[in-house]
């Protein structure tokens, strides 16, 4: 069931790149930071990254319908970074682990909702937020959906001149990661109007490198579904849209 979503977002978000079907500008665009806060032994370690939400509604919405409408979202920014003790970092990508648009649509998912509002309405709720919140460790089952991580997905690296040796990070037990005491506190997002954040590259100097290949080689444009290996679904895209393009 994750992989068939997986793939259907990828559908959509090849729609977005492209410019595909009839979208026009009746949702909200937004700019929010978030932020991941780690507790360790030397304190509490935080990050935070401004990200930049541009959405489009498409189908039968853009031409004031009610059913059938379509939402579009693309996201500006990068992944946040928490330096650790012992000299590692870890990073909440753009991304979760079922979500490639993670980054674009988590304010959606946390936007309160009104019973009985028109759909297209209802994407205006998301600048109804009007302080920090915090991002619950699961979205609850729905009728399409199962219950899953509402989490951006969380890396390291054994060396980090090296893409190849990037890891998956376990929410729930960073120590496994990073050490005894460590352990995330939470993740919040709030709406800003701070500049959408740069400059991970400096970090990463390998990322121009694969602006248009996987962390494993792979040059295809589709993700590939069919492998758990980490390094074939990361791209320089999971870390930064800018140099993604």
């Amino acid at each position: 069931m994750a992989r068939i979503i997986q793939a259907a977002r990828l559908a959509l978000a090849a729609l977005v790149l492209s410019g595909c079907g009839s979208a026009d500008d009746r949702a909200p665009d937004y700019r929010y930071r978030l932020t991941i806060e780690v507790d360790t032994p030397e304190g509490l370690k935080a990050g935070s990254s401004v990200i930049q939400v541009h959405q489009s509604l498409g189908g039968a919405a853009s031409a004031g319908g009610l059913a059938g409408g379509q939402i579009y979202y693309e996201a500006r920014g990068e992944a946040v970074t928490v330096d650790l003790p012992g000299g590692k970092t870890l990073f909440a990508l753009l991304r979760s682990e079922n979500n490639i648009d993670w980054a674009a649509s988590v304010m959606q998912g946390l936007a309160p909702k009104t019973q009985g509002e028109p759909w297209a309405e209802s994407f205006d709720n998301v600048l109804l937020i009007k302080k920090a919140v915090e991002v619950p460790r699961k979205w609850p089952a729905n009728a399409t959906l199962p219950e899953r991580s509402a989490y951006p997905m969380l890396v390291t690296f054994g060396d980090i001149a090296d893409p190849a040796s990037v890891a998956r990070v376990n929410p729930d037990d960073l120590a496994a990661s990073f050490g005894e005491g460590v352990t995330l506190k939470r993740i919040t997002v709030e709406l800003t109007d701070d500049p959408v954040t740069t400059g991970i590259e400096q970090r990463l100097g390998w990322m121009d490198a694969y602006r248009n290949r996987w962390f494993d080689g792979n040059r295809t444009i589709v993700e590939d579904l069919t492998t758990d290996e980490l390094t074939a679904h990361l791209t320089a895209g999971s870390f930064s849209t800018e140099l993604a393009k």
